[in-house]
């Protein structure tokens, strides 16, 4: 229909005669509700159909037993309901999603054809009432409609334009977080995967991988789906299509592989997939690291940083080789290589990194050398993850943290993410692992090659971060320098105003204890240097630390004694 018709027909005033005649005792009632479902599929018109008042006398046609009335009137309320907010508003104001919704529950079994055709009517009119408006979503899942639904797809399985409209209000409803808890008690995890089996044809399986991508964001569906059996499904798929070059094979490829890795980010899911070690489906993801296909190699080291997630599992892990492999395909990745790839890898380490027992093993097997590799790279994501992977290897390994230490190429290129402005993230770990480096070698070498690098001030600046846990690190990493290396440090440290920056930690209310504790330290170790002594001298340390004699936390009104004395005698 054209806009002139659709002109011709508003001008007209027949649709205010439709109004009148929609009534149940009317014998053509049905066909008049037919001609406004047509009328409503042009979209000009759907406004003008809700301003002529058919809303009303349609919404009060669904209690009528008529069926032809009854498929005729949802179509007619479908119709206008399309991607039109009046006409949304306008049956939400008549009451008319909760008759539609009885409608469902009482057809629900009937699986006779008149019935099946009213039902998926009535699905696609509910759909197209509460598309993209989480409003009237959140109102049907409060009416009930999910369990309705679900049941709804059990029994009709076989009808396949019935079930079609069932994922797409699942699809629809499963982004709403109320929705998940409500399908969490329902059978559906066992009804999609049972569906999923049958399928064929790609769209079919698309719809259903659409309706459980959001639905597996959920802890306990994570698990159902789990006991229902979808991971062989999805490692099926991905054994089928891992060599196609077709593109539906590679785009399903891509969703099972992608929904295998979120169903591993459940921890009791994972832990069942697991199974020690021994399990088949962590033996078959294993295989996906060394496969040619990207997408395969991501998903495999995605779904080992998941089981990575707690110290049994790492240990076993590494005990048994995976780190070997997952160097080999970084090695792969070297050279121009895929940006996902190298971060998914970089984290599988970094987790496996975490347990002490790991630490040597994955330092002997080469690991800081393999992760070296990627300094060059200048993806922010992958500068993140390779140095919280070095982080967590250097972590109390004094032999692994000198020697990184003394790496210039290293610590010049930690010296320049130090001032990544755009990429707090990359900027935090440079910071921190400039100050890990100090801490667990306690070497005057690593010292010297950081004071060389111009690392001192950004050591200086931590110590301001809002986070306590970074402060604490470059208070601690800054007394190892006073203690070692102070002489040649002392310019820097001047420079990047330290003395200023401590008066200000220990003036300030709001410091923790441990931040006031680490800056008296500093202070004491401070004062071997005459430079800084005068710098300690010019301002009023004494009045700060003799009001912290007195702290709640004993260890600091300790350190605030001692401190007072040293700053006593030094005067």
């Amino acid at each position: 229909m054209d806009t002139e018709t659709s002109d011709k027909i508003q001008k007209s005033g027949i649709l205010q005669v439709f109004a009148s005649l929609l009534t149940p005792q009317s014998s053509c009632t049905a066909k008049v509700a037919n001609i406004i479902a047509e009328v409503a599929k042009n979209e000009f018109m759907r406004n003008p159909c809700v301003d002529a008042g058919l809303i009303p006398p349609l919404v009060q046609l669904l209690n009528c037993k008529d069926q032809e009335v009854l498929l005729q009137t949802g179509r007619a309320l479908g119709n206008i309901c399309y991607d039109s907010h009046e006409g949304r508003s306008a049956v939400d104001h008549a009451g008319g999603a909760e008759i539609v919704i009885d409608h469902l529950r009482s057809l629900c079994s009937k699986t006779d054809p008149a019935s099946e055709k009213l039902l998926t009517v009535f699905c696609g009119m509910l759909m197209n009432y509460s598309n993209e408006n989480d409003t009237l979503q959140s109102q049907l899942i409060n009416m009930g409609v999910i369990p309705t639904l679900v049941k709804l797809l059990g029994i009709h399985c076989q009808n396949s334009a019935l079930t079609e409209m069932c994922l797409v209000a699942f699809g629809n409803l499963a982004e709403l977080e109320s929705s998940k808890e409500q399908f969490a008690y329902t059978n559906i995890a066992e009804e999609l995967v049972k569906l999923f089996k049958k399928q064929i044809e790609h769209d079919k399986k698309e719809m259903i991988f659409e309706v459980l991508a959001p639905l597996a964001e959920n802890d306990i569906i994570k698990l159902q789906l789990v006991e229902a059996g979808l991971v062989e499904c999805l490692l099926e798929i991905v054994q089928k299509t891992v060599d196609s070059d077709k593109e539906d094979d590679i785009a399903e490829l891509k969703t099972a592989s992608d929904l295998m890795v979120l169903l591993l980010l459940g921890d009791e899911s994972m832990q069942k997939l697991f199974e020690g070690g021994k399990g088949s489906v962590f033996q078959r993801v294993l295989l996906w690291i060394p496969s040619n296909s990207h997408q395969l190699q991501l998903a495999g080291a995605l779904a080992i940083a998941n089981f990575a997630r707690n110290d049994g599992n790492c240990i076993h892990m590494v005990d048994n080789g995976i780190v070997q492999k997952l160097m080999d395909l970084l090695d792969r990745h070297v050279e121009d290589g895929n940006v996902t790839v190298q971060h998914a890898a970089l984290s599988a380490l970094r987790n496996l990194a975490i347990p002490v027992v790991n630490k040597a093993k994955m330092l002997s097997a080469g690991v800081a050398e393999a992760v070296l590799k990627f300094l060059k790279s200048e993806m922010p994501p992958v500068q993140f993850k390779l140095l919280g992977t070095l982080r967590m290897l250097i972590d109390a390994q004094a032999e692994a943290a000198e020697q990184l230490g003394k790496n210039v190429k290293l610590v010049e290129r930690l010296v320049e993410w130090c001032e990544a402005k755009d990429h707090a993230g990359v900027m935090g770990e440079s910071n921190r692992l400039l100050s890990a480096l100090i801490r667990h070698s306690k070497s005057k070498d690593v010292i010297r090659t950081i004071i060389q690098s111009g690392g001192i001030k950004h050591l200086v600046t931590m110590a301001t971060s809002e986070h306590v846990i970074m402060q604490n690190e470059a208070l601690v990493a800054l007394a190892l320098i006073a203690a070692l290396e102070l002489a040649t440090a002392e310019k820097d440290l001047e420079s990047a105003q330290l003395v200023q920056i401590l008066h200000r930690l220990l003036s300030d209310e709001r410091s923790a204890p441990e931040i006031k504790y680490n800056s008296m330290v500093l202070i004491c170790a401070l004062m071997g240097s005459e430079l800084l002594h005068k710098e300690v001298q010019s301002l009023a340390f004494l009045d700060v630390v003799s009001k912290l004699r007195s702290h709640e936390n004993k260890t600091v009104a300790q350190q605030a004694s001692l401190t007072e004395q040293r700053l006593a005698v030094e005067s």
